[in-house]
């Protein structure tokens, strides 16, 4: 590379660096703090987590970090009309755009590997130190108090003492929502929370089981209770996989689709055949209708979630491509003067229409192929046109 762009290159990833190292650790915060009141976590625990919110955060700071910077660096150069006197001496302003594009490009593909690799493996991490802090929660607060209730679903628990993990006779009042009350005496018990079953696992040492209603009683020495956590079983967390991962889950979705229509069409096809009309209303038949509509809902979330990885990822370049060229036009302008003219029309254009794509997509209403990059698409003309201004005069 020639030296003046070399200096462009040098300043971009100067300003680049530091304006999304603050916005990151403003992001941090914001995150850091909805996870302390998410989970009940205190500060301690939030720092364990940090290393985990950094890249997660960080492809959603990438684009708005490099629209800024372009408007920074360009804006002064243009400023101190560097861009005039680059022209006077016959050199293209297009020669002068290159490091930005080229910059945006290669941060394009960064974000993208950041929402595919390492994004999942954060979240995962993320869930994982939750669960364990959430068990360490527990146990101290049933160690302080000896009782634990909670009320959907409604779980009771008493205990003499807490050693560690153990349990030292404890006393379990399960009642699910309209069950029977289950009552579970022990000597001893150790408990542990299996979050990707989204169960509590409590582990029990001479018990007695006792379901009043239903009088039933039995006495055993040794067996494994699981509880449902507060929280209902997710659907599939496609942030927390990657594109492959993603698109296994694609192909057996897909494949049990076909499979309930044709088991649908058949029932279907034998009550017509036999004159059972009644059976076409039969529960087990409705149901028919129901998993396909989940299951078809569930494979567009899947597709829009992959496009949306890579238009998302792709809007840094398109940022630059029209940011660069907007604030060589606006030289005279302050800096954040010119950010704010180039950002707000993306703030009220690009991310409304991004949203409503997004929101499309996954109702099956438009296929995410080309829809999750109509945001894109619609900043290519009004970054043409400022280019050929730029190129032009």
């Amino acid at each position: 590379m020639r030296l003046l762009q070399k200096y462009i290159l040098a300043e971009l990833i100067r300003v680049f660096v530091f304006v999304v190292s603050v916005l990151t650790v403003l992001l941090v915060f914001v995150g850091a703090f909805g996870q302390m009141t998410e989970n009940n976590l205190g500060p301690a625990q939030v720092l364990e987590i940090l290393p985990y919110l950094v890249p997660s955060l960080l492809p959603y700071t990438i684009p708005a970090t490099m629209l800024l910077t372009v408007t920074v660096v360009y804006g002064r150069v243009a400023a101190d009309h560097e861009i005039t006197a680059a022209k006077a001496a016959g050199i293209s302003a297009m020669s002068l755009l290159w490091p930005s594009f080229i910059m945006a490009a290669v941060l394009s593909v960064v974000s993208l590997l950041l929402t595919d690799q390492v994004i999942p493996w954060a979240l995962t991490n993320i869930e994982r130190r939750v669960a364990q802090m959430i068990e360490t929660i527990f146990l101290d607060t049933l160690r302080a108090q000896k009782v634990y209730i909670h009320r959907d679903p409604a779980i009771q628990i008493n205990v003499a003492d807490v050693e560690g993990k153990k349990l030292i006779q404890p006393l379990f009042r399960f009642t699910p929502k309209g069950g029977n009350t289950t009552n579970v005496s022990a000597a001893e018990g150790t408990i542990h929370f299996n979050l990707e079953k989204r169960v509590v696992e409590v582990d029990l040492t001479d018990f007695n089981l006792e379901i009043p209603n239903r009088q039933n009683f039995r006495n055993c020495e040794h067996e494994v209770f699981t509880f449902p956590l507060p929280a209902e079983p997710p659907r599939l967390k496609t942030m927390n996989n990657s594109i492959h991962e993603l698109r296994k889950n694609l192909t057996g979705m897909e494949s049990n689709l076909d499979t309930r229509r044709n088991e649908r069409d058949i029932e279907t096809a034998f009550a017509l055949a036999t004159g059972d009309f009644d059976r076409l209303h039969a529960p087990e038949v409705l149901q028919y209708d129901i998993d396909l509509q989940n299951n078809q809902e569930d494979i567009s979330r899947i597709h829009t979630d992959i496009h949306k990885r890579f238009a998302l990822s792709a809007s840094c370049f398109f940022f630059a491509f029209l940011g660069a060229p907007f604030s060589v036009l606006q030289a005279r302008r302050q800096v954040l003067t010119s950010f704010f003219m180039c950002f707000l029309p993306i703030l009220l254009l690009y991310y409304p229409i991004a949203l409503l794509m997004m929101d499309q997509s996954k109702s099956g209403n438009l296929n995410p192929a080309w829809a999750m990059w109509t945001g894109n698409a619609i900043l290519v003309p009004f970054a043409i046109v400022t280019l050929r201004k730029v190129l032009k005069h």
